[in-house]
């Protein structure tokens, strides 16, 4: 099969012989139709995140067409379409049983190699996922909308765990792929009046047509005081941040009322500093969102009939041949280049 192997850092190769992957009984093989280049991958492609030690095929956010399932499969059939979850959880450990898969202490990521384990990707023609991984796509879903299933799956999830009450006042503050998709589901979720902030007056802009009401320029808004001022001088009832920062996290935690919840979402750096004492005297809850657990049905479905949209964030289509050249785009920040999907 055809595929895109990361041989060394900052260097592809385009094989057109590897290997086709070989399924157990509880697995399928997916013929894949559509993959996003995801954040972390660009990040594995110069080594920084030291979850992609080559050779490695990367690719998580995917979805396609089943050409073969394997002796023990029940659920699914050639011909169906289908997306999966990035995450291969256990199923049996103290974490599965409680139904948080995401913490799974055997979990594994399809596209990433490390010093545990190395798991191949989706950026080639084929794929082996276990079955109870995968999920049906909607009729009428398209594959490249389907492909966003997975960042689509962490804002849900964020925002699934954040106590939000109908009407409440949100706060988000990062305005990139995962930011954008957050405000939407804060939206689906009931939320009133959503803020968003950033440094990118042109991700601002985007916001605001998928369902900001208001939008802030920390350049040149002071964010905390414009949330006070909006709900009477309290401050947001929750605050999501999608950055990682500690002035993006301080933001978040200046911005909420006494009482109020801050999820924390963006993962770029191991370690940000903020003040204890606003966090224990004004009785902030602060919550670390990871990935997702059990999203996928309900991302799905809010795809299906349109109350998150993706097509807006999708920059560029392309070919696996097309895709070392769109690594390094995204590796060296071109403007307005959001998300890419390559169609193997």
């Amino acid at each position: 099969m055809r595929a895109l192997v990361l041989e060394q850092y900052k260097q592809f190769t385009l094989a057109n012989d590897y290997p086709e992957p070989q399924i157990g009984p509880h697995e399928v093989l997916v013929r894949v139709r559509s993959c996003g280049i995801c954040g972390s991958d660009v990040h594995g492609f110069d080594g920084s995140s030291g979850r992609r030690i080559p050779p490695i095929i990367m690719g998580h956010e995917a979805s396609g067409e089943i050409t073969e399932v394997g002796s023990a499969v029940t659920a699914f059939k050639p011909g169906d379409r289908v997306t999966f979850d990035s995450m291969i959880s256990c199923g049996k450990c103290f974490y599965c049983r409680k139904g948080k898969p995401n913490l799974c202490d055997d979990r594994q990521v399809l596209g990433v190699s490390c010093d545990e384990y190395r798991r191949h990707g989706a950026f080639a023609e084929y794929v082996n996922v276990p079955e109870h991984i995968v999920y049906k796509m909607p009729d009428g879903l398209s594959f490249d909308h389907a492909a966003m299933v997975e960042p689509v799956s962490v804002a849900v999830h964020a925002v699934n765990i954040t106590p939000l009450g109908l009407g409440d006042t949100a706060l988000v503050v990062g305005a990139g792929m995962i930011g954008l998709l957050t405000l939407q589901a804060l939206r689906a979720a009931g939320a009133g009046t959503i803020v968003i902030a950033d440094l990118a007056d042109d991700r601002l802009a985007l916001a605001k047509t998928l369902g900001a009401d208001i939008a802030l320029n920390p350049k040149t808004d002071n964010v905390p005081a414009a949330l006070k001022e909006l709900t009477g001088g309290r401050g947001a009832d929750v605050a999501l941040e999608a950055v990682g920062a500690t002035p993006t996290v301080k933001t978040c935690i200046d911005s909420v009322r006494k009482g109020g919840a801050v999820t924390l979402i963006g993962n770029i750096t191991p370690t940000v500093e903020f003040g204890l004492q606003p966090v224990v005297t004004r009785e902030i809850s602060v919550f670390g969102s990871c990935a997702s657990a059990n999203d996928y049905p309900a991302c799905l479905e809010l795809l299906a009939r349109g109350a998150i949209q993706v097509d807006p964030m999708i920059s560029a289509k392309g070919s696996l041949d097309e895709g070392p050249s769109y690594f390094d785009r995204l590796y060296s920040h071109e403007p307005n280049l959001t998300k890419v999907i390559l169609n193997p």
